[in-house]
């Protein structure tokens, strides 16, 4: 009945996609769905290609290893969803526009600073691909772990299988069929991580029985202050686990779904739909870790295989055959959106902009549909190896959007002075600041690397505009006709 249920879900995904290739006419199409979703497809498409697997397999893992420790993490995630709809969407959607309807974020930057060199376009599209290589390989272990846990597959077969589903309808509908098939996973995603602690605390006999048990076993669970092992948490592991909320401001292929909404007046509603969504998400989330402390008899070898035994254990082969497929749509959510990002930007940012400046819609399109494939044969052989974790490839990853882009982006929508140099500056100061500090460790190199990479893009993006002369008239222009669209 699982193998069943998996079917027709697919099924279901792929003819979405399919829909949705009708309805692809160009590049404007296939990479932002033509700038017409509603707030409900945006919210929910943003949070479901947000969370990916790792809300169904590494945070669940992460609360039952650390307990309350968790609620850091998602708390910092939270306010960062917030603030990124709050700060960012509206601005973005008018601005992306404006700038000579910029489809893809390496786009943008080019056309926001009036770069006639290219660099900015380029060097963002690199770090684009190298990041999004570490991201769509953690969305495909954590499908090669779900095919392995539920069906028996070998590892490596279970992730082949995985990655031909995700290339499937990403590669027919483009930013349509990604975000539709958004919806449907996002509401599956949320529904599942509500149900499973809901049927968990009626077996365990309420929430004083639950808690009881986990305090029997390690009250230390059960203190945010403290880690597993008694020793009081500090400073540099807290801000790490906070830091996590700096990284929305440089995500690719959730900055989409800002430049894809309707208009700027359905920003506020979608608002409140992705909060709303995440925060019931991410609380799902960490109660079925905390939950199964007290469920289960004994640890996991994997901690992050925590929602598929609980699932197995708690409920009926129908059910848990829909309830496990929420963690297929979390793992195709993400890597779909990601793999769209990495495919436009080597179409838009690479191909158009460096060898056929003069490419038809219809042929980028191509491009980008091939580029889909490349892009995930890479990241295929990368989520091959079996002892890779979820939450250590998205972190490194996250870090990675979140420094290299974040600050510059923030910048460029609310700093009329900044120019190309300090966009340059901060890109590349943002990105290999986590590059390098993800080699070093101890002391202070055990701070999240997202934290340290956004200060010194900051300031590099800071220093390189106020060094360099200030940005053309037009750019300035630009930027005060934004604002005024903005207000209005």
């Amino acid at each position: 009945m699982v193998t069943l249920t998996f079917i027709l879900y697919l099924a279901l995904m792929l003819g979405i996609g399919i829909v949705a290739y009708r309805r692809t006419q160009d590049l404007s199409d296939y990479v932002l769905g033509g700038r017409n979703l509603g707030p409900l497809p945006s919210a929910l498409s943003a949070g479901a290609s947000d969370m990916s697997g790792w809300l169904l397999l590494g945070l669940p893992g992460y609360a039952m290893s650390d307990g309350y420790g968790a609620f850091w993490l998602a708390g910092g995630l939270l306010v960062g969803t917030w603030l990124n709809w709050l700060l960012v969407a509206q601005r973005l959607r008018v601005y992306s526009q404006k700038a000579d309807n910029s489809l893809t974020l390496p786009a943008f930057f080019e056309n926001r600073f009036e770069d006639s060199s290219h660099s900015l376009r380029v060097i963002s599209a690199f770090f684009i691909l190298v990041f999004f290589l570490f991201y769509t390989s953690s969305g495909l272990v954590a499908g090669g772990k779900l095919f392995e846990t539920v069906f028996g597959f070998d590892y490596e077969l279970a992730v082949l299988i995985g990655a031909v589903a995700v290339i499937s309808y990403t590669l027919f509908g483009g930013f349509l069929a990604v975000s539709w098939t958004d919806v449907v996973q996002g509401l599956l995603m949320v529904g599942a991580l509500i149900l499973v602690p809901v049927i968990a605390l009626s077996d365990l006999g309420g929430l004083d029985a639950t808690f009881a048990a986990i305090e029997s076993k390690n009250p230390e669970l059960l203190d945010m202050f403290t880690n597993p092992d008694g020793s009081s948490i500090t400073i540099i592991g807290t801000l790490s686990l906070l830091g996590w909320g700096l990284g929305y401001f440089g995500q690719p292929h959730i900055l989409a779904r800002f430049k894809g909404i309707k208009n700027k007046d359905a920003v506020p509603s979608a608002r409140r739909i992705a909060v709303v969504w995440s925060a019931a998400s991410m609380l799902g989330s960490i109660l079925i870790g905390l939950f199964a402390i007290a469920y289960l008899k004994t640890g996991l070898g994997d901690s992050e295989t925590v929602f598929m035994v609980m699932v197995d254990a708690l409920f009926h082969p129908v059910v848990a055959g829909v309830l496990l497929a929420a963690i297929l749509a979390a793992v195709m959510s993400t890597a779909d959106s990601q793999l769209l990002v990495a495919s436009s930007s080597l179409a838009e940012d690479f191909y158009k902009a460096l060898f056929n400046k003069t490419a038809t819609p219809e042929h980028l399109v191509m491009i980008g549909r091939v580029a889909v494939i490349g892009i995930a044969i890479v990241a295929t052989l990368l989520a091959l190896d079996e002892d890779s974790g979820v939450l250590s490839l998205v972190s490194y990853a996250w870090a990675g959007f979140g420094a290299a882009f974040g600050p510059a982006l923030i910048l460029s929508l609310y700093w009329k002075r900044m120019n190309r140099m300090g966009a340059l500056a901060a890109i590349v100061m943002g990105g290999l600041t986590v590059v390098i500090w993800k080699q070093l460790e101890g002391g202070v190199f055990d701070l999240y690397e997202i934290i340290p990479g956004i200060v010194l893009a900051t300031i590099a993006a800071i220093v390189g505009s106020l060094a360099t002369p200030a940005p053309q008239e037009s750019i300035q222009k630009q930027f005060d006709e934004v604002i005024d669209e903005v207000k209005s």
